[in-house]
């Protein structure tokens, strides 16, 4: 599609202008196409995600409706989640700077009504709400409902996941016949066309083609790895790439408290974010992420309708989400404002294939990667710390650090290699590996850069080689080539595996099951030679 600038859409001034103090200049393609379809008054069917723009697709012909003589309300915008109704009552609000007497409010459950009753009273000509708190009011009747001539569905989809078509039906009834209904969502599943077919005269359909749904300063990758070893894999992505802000997505409720659990206790700095949650813990879980204080956010996909970060460095598929459409909006949380975002899901056995639909729908490539070992891991620490050193070098004044360095290496039998060397293991934070080390120093292996394991089953439980050498493989996802000498007793086992794969594998082999009996793993030594 060709480029369209603002100054082509033939909008008012006041608008024009906005739109240039807010930085935009192109149009993006739901704005192109939405924009001028909406202003000639048709009924519009818009399916475009989350980060397209579609706000000001809707917003822009919205305002430039609304009379601001008119002191009546004239438009109403429903939203699933109070967030998303907060953030586009922002935007429109910045739309409508240069656009005097015209005042817009936004309505959700969390808020005191009364003081929204005395908003509504004092005059508002567009009201931006949840469905619940619409409703709410117009029970009460401080909704003056016969003038409005706009009514727009924004993420329709997720109103209906949510439980609210029973409220949108009697909202949508309770306006005049003569008016127009804007719906944008991100999918189309039956219940959404049957409200535009009940509520909806002749409407246009404007649908981002699917190339364009794709954002291209993504990279997009994806790893094999079992459920279980899940928070461990996320764990030493989050080390190797660092990202400022990260969300992670998963399915379920239930999921997100573990997943935050676990996190919090290897020492990250995360939050999560689903339904189930009190609106006062939403506000502060957002609170913290838009300022930082929270760098990884857990979060359903219905929780994280309306979260517009630009900072947001990489997204994780923690589940793979049961829709196709869903990917393409769960990874345009990344990669905004031109910035290059990551996104990196995890499969596991059948999800391959889903992974695969998912590729063809987007027309975009996901590539495999290797999990990261605990070496990368540890590699990726020292490069850090190495670009550090040499921009500290190079920018700061260091004789002061230079003189007690050169002080302890004429005291000490040290050299300043063996300072640099023990000052780098700190920063790395690999002196507390130092026990796993010493804990495959003396294990008995027969063959140079391996370590040997202690199982306890053996042939009196009709445990063969095969049967330890497939647990180890399918524990760990790790090749079973890898495995060396496996030596079989009638009440244990000793295997042999690389030095580099044993932390991972003792992990990975943590309440396994052979045979049917839980195992225990754990380095050999002169107890259990």
């Amino acid at each position: 599609m060709e480029t369209v600038r603002f100054e082509d859409l033939e909008l008012c001034p006041g608008i024009l202008r906005a739109v240039r103090k807010m930085g935009f200049e192109e149009a993006s393609p739901i704005q192109a196409k939405a924009i001028p379809a909406v202003k000639s008054g048709r009924d519009i069917i818009g399916q475009a995600q989350t980060g397209t723009g579609k706000t000001a697709a809707f917003g822009i012909p919205l305002l430039e409706k609304i009379d601001p003589k008119n002191k009546k309300l004239q438009a109403i915008v429903l939203c699933p989640t109070r967030e998303l109704a907060i953030q586009v009552a922002e935007e429109i609000r910045n739309l409508a700077e240069y656009m005097h007497g015209i005042k817009i409010l936004p309505i959700y459950g969390g808020q005191e009504i009364v003081k929204q009753i005395r908003s509504l009273k004092s005059g508002v000509q567009l009201i931006i709400g949840t469905p619940g708190r619409v409703m709410d009011h117009m029970r009460r009747k401080t909704l003056k409902m016969d003038e409005i001539h706009t009514v727009v569905l924004d993420e329709a989809d997720e109103m209906l996941n949510m439980g609210f078509r029973e409220d949108i039906e009697t909202i949508l009834a309770g306006v005049p016949e003569e008016r127009q209904i804007v719906l944008f969502s991100a999918t189309m599943p039956r219940p959404i066309l049957e409200i535009t077919k009940k509520f909806q005269n002749n409407a246009e359909l404007i649908k981002v083609t699917k190339k364009e749904l794709t954002v291209p300063n993504i990279e997009q990758f994806y790893y094999e790895v079992k459920p279980k070893n899940r928070e461990e894999v996320l764990s030493r992505l989050l080390d190797i790439y660092h990202p400022k802000l990260s969300v992670v997505f998963c399915n379920t409720k239930k999921q997100v408290d573990t997943l935050v659990n676990g996190l919090l206790g290897r020492g990250y700095f995360a939050a999560g974010l689903h339904g189930d949650m009190k609106q006062a813990q939403r506000d502060r879980v957002m609170q913290g992420f838009r300022s930082g204080k929270t760098d990884i956010l857990v979060a359903t996909d219905v929780a994280a309708r309306g979260i517009d970060v630009d900072e947001i460095e990489a997204v994780f598929n923690y589940d793979l989400p049961q829709d196709d459409e869903y990917y393409v909006h769960r990874i345009g949380r990344t990669g905004r404002a031109g910035r290059v975002g990551r996104s990196f899901s995890f499969v596991s056995g059948k999800e391959v294939y889903k992974l695969k639909e998912i590729q063809r729908y987007c027309n975009t490539k996901i590539r495999a990667q290797k999990v990261p070992s605990l070496d990368d891991v540890a590699n990726t620490k020292i490069d850090k710390v190495l670009d550090e050193v040499s921009y500290m070098i190079e920018n700061d004044d260091l004789t002061s650090f230079l003189e007690t360095i050169q002080a302890e290496v004429n005291e000490s039998d040290f050299t300043s290699m063996d300072i640099a060397a023990a000052l780098l293991k700190l920063c790395t934070g690999s002196r507390e590996e130092n026990t796993d080390t010493d804990l495959f120093e003396d294990t008995g292996a027969e063959e140079p850069g391996m370590v040997r394991l202690f199982i306890n089953i053996g042939k009196k439980d009709r445990a063969k080689p095969g049967d330890i050498l497939g647990a180890i493989a399918g524990e760990s996802g790790m090749p079973g080539k890898i495995v060396g000498t496996i030596d079989m007793y009638d009440k244990y086992t000793f295997v042999e595996v690389p030095r580099e794969n044993a932390r991972e594998i003792l992990e990975a082999m943590n309440h396994a099951k052979i045979k049917g009996k839980a195992v225990a793993v754990e380095p050999a030594n002169q107890k259990n030679k």
